[in-house]
């Protein structure tokens, strides 16, 4: 993944882990693995954990503390109202810039 799409995922990746929560709480380390997945194999995951801090400031997901097998306990992150709101809000944005990019490409406007 070159520098130019890390840039650009920079400002969507929050609303693609919102999306990845949805109906499924998550820890960290999953929310990585779900990511890779998806085909967002050069996320690292330090950005991940950055990005979840965010996320869990803003007050966009709820966070419960799960015992873990070995080492300290986990993190769970949940989708909460407000994160349903932003993450509707980002899909209306998206759509709106997708069209927008597609009609640019098209040479139309």
């Amino acid at each position: 993944m070159g520098k130019q799409m890390t840039e650009m995922l920079k400002g969507t990746l929050e609303g693609i882990v919102l999306a990845l929560l949805t109906g499924r709480p998550a820890y960290g380390y999953e929310i990585t693995t779900l990511l890779r997945a998806e085909g967002f194999s050069d996320i690292a995951e330090g950005t991940v954990y950055a990005l979840l801090v965010r996320i869990e400031q803003k007050g966009l997901v709820d966070v419960e503390k799960r015992p873990s097998e070995k080492g300290p306990p986990r993190k769970v992150y949940s989708l909460n109202a407000q994160g349903e709101q932003y993450l509707e809000d980002f899909w209306t944005t998206w759509s709106f810039l997708a069209e927008r990019l597609e009609q640019l490409r098209q040479g139309g406007n």
